[in-house]
């Protein structure tokens, strides 16, 4: 009895202080970076294409191909090492610009976002088929980037 009695008061204290709001202040250093993914002298939509135009094999997803941040970019990711292709992964994650721009550029809602030889093939979903099926195979080939078998 006596050890509710004399939380009694401290509860009743507690409630009746006042909690000063907490102010958030941090250093430009520990901001979160994000960096302008064209140039300014050009649209996103102009440095994507400019980008799909200069690697045969594109892949803008979320994270680094080393180290993707998603399991959906992850699965595209271990699709093109099994296919033995090389690539250029841009990271979405790192330009707001990008990450929506992308999606304006190929109508497509989703990432990844897997384009060869500068034609859009799909998200991981049909990635994942075309692997499956032979078919992304067969299209990497064509496009003279694997030997065929």
């Amino acid at each position: 009895m006596l050890r509710l009695a004399a939380a009694r008061p401290l509860a009743r204290a507690a409630a009746r202080s006042v909690v000063a709001p907490r102010v958030r202040c941090m250093h430009d250093d520990f901001k979160p970076q994000t960096k302008s993914y064209a140039a300014p002298s050009i649209t996103v939509h102009e440095q994507i294409q400019k980008d799909i135009d200069t690697d045969p094999v594109v892949v803008f997803m979320k994270g680094v191909p080393d180290a993707p941040m998603c399991g959906f970019s992850n699965t595209v990711v271990q699709i093109m090492k099994a296919e033995g292709v090389s690539f250029k992964g841009y990271n979405v994650l790192a330009s707001p610009e990008l990450r929506e721009g992308i999606k304006e550029f190929s109508s497509w809602p989703t990432i990844p976002q897997v384009y060869i030889k500068g034609e859009f093939i799909g998200g991981c979903d049909v990635t994942m088929e075309m692997y499956k099926s032979g078919e992304l195979r067969k299209l990497l080939q064509d496009a003279g980037l694997k030997a065929t078998e």
